[in-house]
């Protein structure tokens, strides 16, 4: 019994070999006993010290080991699962969207580059292109034929990775998306240039995703379909680089006016430099953001090996490009004067032309230069604003013309689309119908105050000469000896010899008509003079010689090869020793040429409003005006002023070099009359023998066709018109009573003054 209170230790059965057990197997713990606490205690405590401690530390270590390397390669392996299972559904995405924005596009097979716009090309008669006009501004040029600056700057600035892209750029994509989110703002594009002549040759510029879808799907089909350096070509010939310029031709025409052809580093890094913002960044709008863009493209071609550091710094010394705001130069007078005429030649304009044209370019110029420095030199002084001039040759091919003082400011052409009174500049066409009539250059005439129904002409002056010989009345523009000699001719055959000569505008039957009232045009005038430089025969001006095509096919040519008479060599011969005194003895003595042989007239119209010279010499007949065009009065401005002297000037600049000629008729001798008897002149004088005016009228023989012979016949009745009663000579000299049928005898006077 005893021996059941003794305590005595407990072995608890194990299933292993002691504490090498692993914690995995299954064991009893003293908790899973009843009433055990102490020898569970005692149990725990033997484990304990049983137990090695680096085992348990290891084991720890590895245990945190696999739960930390199992969570990174976890998340890492998601985020690759679910990054490939994102872009598998994008992917289907995106290629749902490509198959719907495709198949709303035409077929492929059907794909073709538009036509570009139709462009005229104008040149001279060297073969110096004056200037363009279409919807481009420019012609096309092959890419061999560019500046290379040209595409090397294009390359460098907008796409950089062109010749090794497939018409998409993923990273210039990227690079522009990254930079732009740096930024905050878009900064950068990641359009090839494939992509930006796709969206120009077929898409609208809206910003939209089937937009840039069917950009990226064109790009690829013009990748395939066309080499490299024809789509580098169709870029550079097609871009719009500001100021109504498409095309790199006719950008360097309109800012640097010269050929794409002859570009330099710096104007090509310019236009490539336009691509970012042409209508901002144009040289017409702000020179120096053009330049600092300009200096921008340069770096990036030295980073691309395209161009050495000597070759910046010489193009940075270069100076800035001044551009006009708009196209500038006295031959775009011409282009728009020659575009005008094409359209009536030949029809719309469906494809590219090259347009020969009648203007000397160097002529051009110094017509330019004389109108441009005499404004500038007097013009704000005498209160004159515009000018213009043309000259043409004795076929009447126009030689030069400039239709204002600067194009960029006013494109109205005032040579050809402004009518106004001649003034003076009208009387040779008066004087040359009197002598149709029989009249002299040394017929004597009264100069005197004279009055036509309510009319009194004046002299400029106001003074009054007495008798005076036609030659002299011509050379100091007497009104009142013009007014006579139109009375005494009559206003409608000096309607029909000028209208003969080349004036088309319609002419008032009155007797103001000798003092020039009816309006005409510059260029009209001018031909007009041209038959008393060319002998006698008309001269149709024209400006266009040939059209053709691009392949050389011939469209239209003209033919002023034989031109008709329409005045007799007597005529000429006298008219041109008559204007000759104008301008060595008359009101055009500013006029007058060293060496050279000229002939011409002033004209001046009420209040000083137009101020004009037309004028010859053996090879070209000029005219020139001066005024403003709302009609405001100059500062005494004359014909013998500021238009004598741009006359001057420019026939001075036109006959550098030239052997003189002289005038047409210089050795035409004038038929003498049959020698009159002593008792033919006595019988004369005592049976009052009487003499008409006109002394003598034109024959057929003269050269003049039968239409344009004066008739026989009673006074016309031209109240209405005129305000006098009838072309009937010799008018009112002197204030006397109305017009009457004047006859009067030879007198023994008459016979000693030679009448």
């Amino acid at each position: 019994m005893a021996s059941r209170g003794k305590s005595r230790e407990r072995v608890e059965p194990t299933f292993g070999d002691g504490p090498e057990e692993d914690d995995d197997e299954i064991r009893l713990d003293a908790g899973d006993r009843i009433g055990g606490k102490r020898t569970a205690s005692r149990s725990k405590t033997r484990a304990a010290k049983s137990e090695p401690k680096t085992s348990r530390g290891s084991k720890q270590k590895r245990g945190r080991k696999r739960r930390s390397s199992g969570g990174l390669s976890g998340l890492i392996s998601r985020m690759i699962y679910w990054c490939i299972v994102l872009g598998i559904w994008g992917g289907i995405g995106i290629a749902g969207v490509v198959a719907y924005y495709g198949a709303r596009m035409p077929s492929a097979n059907v794909w073709s580059i538009p036509e570009r716009p139709p462009n005229v090309k104008i040149v001279s008669v060297e073969g110096t292109v004056i200037a363009n006009r279409g919807a481009t501004g420019g012609e096309a040029l092959a890419l061999e034929d560019m500046s290379p600056f040209i595409p090397q700057a294009v390359i460098a600035i907008e796409d950089r990775r062109f010749y090794s892209h497939f018409g998409v750029d993923p990273l210039g994509l990227a690079r522009a998306v990254v930079t732009n989110l740096i930024s905050g703002r878009t900064v950068q594009g990641g359009s090839t240039l494939t992509q930006q002549l796709a969206k120009n040759l077929f898409l609208s510029p809206e910003r939209t995703l089937e937009r840039k879808v069917q950009e990226v799907l064109l790009s690829f089909w013009l990748e395939h379909k066309f080499t490299k350096d024809q789509i580098l070509a169709m870029y550079l010939n097609r871009v719009y680089f500001g100021s109504n310029a498409y095309g790199v031709e006719a950008a360097s025409r309109r800012y640097f006016s010269k050929s794409a052809r002859d570009v330099n580093l710096g104007e090509a890094a310019l236009l490539a430099g336009l691509l970012k913002a042409p209508s901002r960044l144009s040289p017409a709008r702000d020179p120096e953001a053009a330049e600092a863009r300009a200096q921008v493209v340069l770096g990036a071609m030295r980073e691309e090996g395209f161009i050495s550091e000597d070759e910046i710094k010489t193009a940075m010394s270069q100076p800035p490009t001044q551009a006009k705001r708009y196209w500038t130069g006295a031959g775009q007078y011409v282009a728009d004067m020659v575009l005008d005429e094409v359209k009536m030649l030949v029809g719309t304009v469906g494809e590219d032309l090259v347009v020969e044209t009648t203007i000397d370019m160097n002529l051009e110029r110094k017509a330019e230069e004389a109108i441009v420095e005499t404004l500038e030199a007097e013009g704000d002084k005498l209160k004159a604003s515009q000018a213009a001039l043309v000259s043409i040759d004795g076929t009447g091919a126009i030689r030069a013309l400039v239709g204002g003082k600067d194009y960029a400011d006013s494109q109205f052409n005032r040579a050809v689309k402004a009518k106004r009174q001649p003034g003076s500049a009208f009387k040779p066409f008066v004087y040359a119908a009197a002598l149709e009539m029989g009249a002299r250059p040394d017929s004597t005439r009264n100069d005197a105050p004279i009055r036509i129904g309510a009319w009194t002409p004046e002299n400029y002056d106001e003074k009054y000469r007495g008798p005076v010989t036609l030659s002299k009345a011509l050379a100091e523009s007497l009104n009142t000896i013009a007014a006579q000699l139109v009375m005494e001719v009559g206003p409608d055959h000096v309607i029909k010899l000028a209208h003969r000569l080349g004036i088309e505008s319609e002419l008032q039957s009155n007797a103001s008509i000798a003092l020039g009232t009816s309006e005409v045009s510059l260029l009209e005038l001018t031909a007009a003079y041209a038959p008393f430089m060319n002998g006698g025969y008309k001269a149709t001006p024209h400006i266009v010689r040939r059209i053709s095509n691009v392949d050389g096919k011939v469209l239209y040519e003209n033919d002023y090869a034989e031109p008709p008479r329409v005045l007799s060599e007597p005529i000429i011969a006298n008219m041109n020793r008559m204007m000759k005194g104008v301008i060595e003895e008359g009101t055009g003595k500013k006029a007058r040429l060293d060496r050279w042989e000229a002939a011409g007239k002033t004209g001046t119209t009420q209040s000083f409003r137009d101020a004009l010279f037309v004028g010859y010499t053996s090879n070209l007949t000029t005219g020139v005006w001066f005024g403003n065009d709302d009609g405001q009065s100059m500062k005494k401005v004359t014909g013998g002023g500021l238009p004598a002297k741009a006359w001057h000037d420019f026939m001075t600049a036109a006959h550098a070099g030239l052997t003189p000629v002289p005038l047409a008729g210089e050795g035409y001798v004038e038929p003498q009359p049959e020698p009159t008897t002593i008792g033919t002149i006595i019988s004369d004088v005592f049976s009052g023998g009487e003499e008409r005016y006109p002394a003598a009228r034109p024959t057929a023989q003269q050269g003049l066709p039968p239409e344009d012979l004066p008739t026989a016949g009673p006074p016309q009745d031209n109240t209405e018109q005129g305000g006098y009663d009838g072309p009937v000579p010799p008018a009112d000299v002197g204030g006397g009573s109305p017009v009457q049928p004047a006859t009067r005898r030879t007198t023994l006077l008459d016979i000693i003054m030679g009448q």
